[in-house]
């Protein structure tokens, strides 16, 4: 996935989520992620979690959270991609990740995360950035590994029987904290 030119930054704009994007978040980060609309891209979970990944009440919450911001990225004026950006005492938290699978392995989310660690050491002055993915997502986490996150054998426990998070169709799923040190 890293072998595509990166993508021009300068085509790229980044703003806070607002209200009115919530219907239009929750369809990019459900086609990222499930569904045959997510087998074009790369990070696809289809094949270990059916059902949804978010709804618009779980979107909403991010968008309106006291030390949250989702951040959209629109390229030549396109919602292309969005992050969950949270203040976490001398880390931030980064998730809810999700890029359009048609612009995936082009480099744009290259290009965002450092974005998004760049806005959370200006806007919040912390030293680290913080994010879980689920331990079985080899590929993903290595890709994360190149961006300089480090995997500290941290799981928390997936949400089984909480159809909120999908409908899991393995029984080893768990969280990893991954960590970036941000100074």
């Amino acid at each position: 996935m890293d072998t595509a030119p990166a993508q021009d930054p300068g085509q790229l704009t980044f703003r806070d989520a607002a209200d009115a994007d919530v219907p239009a978040l929750v369809t990019l980060i459900e086609s990222a992620y499930r569904g045959d609309s997510s087998r074009a891209g790369w990070t696809t979970e289809a094949d270990i979690l059916q059902g949804q990944r978010t709804d618009p009440a779980g979107v909403r919450q991010v968008v309106e959270a006291p030390g949250s911001r989702l951040l959209v990225v629109e390229c030549d004026g396109e919602l292309a991609a969005c992050c969950q950006l949270e203040h976490r005492g001398d880390a931030a938290y980064f998730g809810m990740f999700a890029v359009r699978p048609g612009l995936q392995g082009a480099g744009l989310g290259k290009v965002i995360i450092a974005e998004a660690e760049r806005t959370v050491r200006e806007s919040w002055g912390v030293r680290e950035m913080h994010m879980t993915v689920i331990s079985v997502r080899e590929e993903l986490i290595a890709w994360y590994e190149r961006r300089g996150y480090r995997r500290t054998g941290k799981l928390s426990p997936f949400p089984y029987g909480d159809e909120r998070f999908g409908i899991p169709q393995r029984d080893d799923l768990a969280f990893e904290l991954l960590v970036k040190d941000l100074v």
